[in-house]
């Protein structure tokens, strides 16, 4: 089997996280929801701020798995479990992603346990990605 192994720890990703990232993600994903744009509003609802979508969070995670180029993604899943606050400045929030391979299934899939963290706290849970080598 391609070399895998479980414990194989796959290359960490550091992304940030601008406001104009929001703006391009919302318009492509048709998300216009203001908590991710307008600060009035997002603090209105109790948000420290305007955060990032829960699904560009979740993509920026998947490419630790896509990245590591080492089969096709087949399965992705995850919890939302703490916001990404987006600050309005020119650097943006810093999200860090990391993956592990935490089982080799009997079809030959690998489960991939993938983390994401934003001021050293993890924003989702549950993150697993089934690769077909």
């Amino acid at each position: 089997m391609s070399g895998i192994q479980v414990g194989d720890v796959l290359p960490p990703l550091q992304v940030r996280i601008s406001r104009a990232a929001l703006v391009r993600y919302a318009g492509a994903a048709m998300d216009f929801n203001p908590i991710h744009w307008n600060e009035g509003f997002a603090r209105g609802v109790g948000l420290p701020d305007v955060i990032a979508h829960g699904m560009l969070t979740m993509a920026l995670a998947g490419r630790v798995v896509t990245d590591w180029g080492m089969g096709a993604l087949v399965d992705y899943s995850a919890r939302f479990t703490r916001p990404v606050v987006v600050p309005n400045d020119d650097q943006g929030a810093l999200v860090e992603l990391s993956g592990k391979v935490g089982a080799i299934n009997d079809d030959g899939t690998v489960r991939v346990n993938l983390d994401a963290r934003f001021d050293g706290r993890s924003v989702l849970g549950k993150a697993i990605a089934i690769v077909r080598p």
